[in-house]
């Protein structure tokens, strides 16, 4: 199970699911705000690709991935949860599967990190 709970793997899950929920809104409801998810997660991957240069490179980018996912976790939480609450379907399922792995990635950044102290 430790081979999961590293942040590039937090990184590509959340990445991918915010892109694709992301698209999928838009064909949904043909909004352009349901893109925000998806650029939230091509940053995000960016980040990820960025990282695997150099060690420096991968302790900045990992934060900034960690600042950028818990702004979109906030942002979900804050202006579409109740509202996708009261209408349900296929929105609430995008909503819940984005803050679950928002969620999910932070919980391994935390990990990863505390990981990173105890070797230091």
């Amino acid at each position: 199970m430790e081979s999961i709970l590293n942040s590039k793997t937090g990184n590509i899950i959340n990445s991918v699911s915010l892109i694709l929920m992301g698209i999928w809104g838009f064909i949904e409801v043909s909004s352009p705000t349901a893109f925000i998810p998806s650029i939230f997660g091509i940053l995000i991957f960016i980040c990820y690709l960025l990282s695997r240069k150099n060690h420096k490179l991968n302790i900045i980018f990992s934060h900034i991935a960690i600042i950028l996912t818990v702004l979109i976790l906030v942002a979900l939480a804050g202006t579409r949860l109740t509202t996708s609450i009261e209408e349900g379907g296929w929105g609430l399922l995008r909503l819940i599967v984005m803050l679950g792995t928002c969620s999910f990635s932070i919980v391994v950044f935390i990990y990863s990190f505390i990981q990173a102290r105890k070797n230091k």
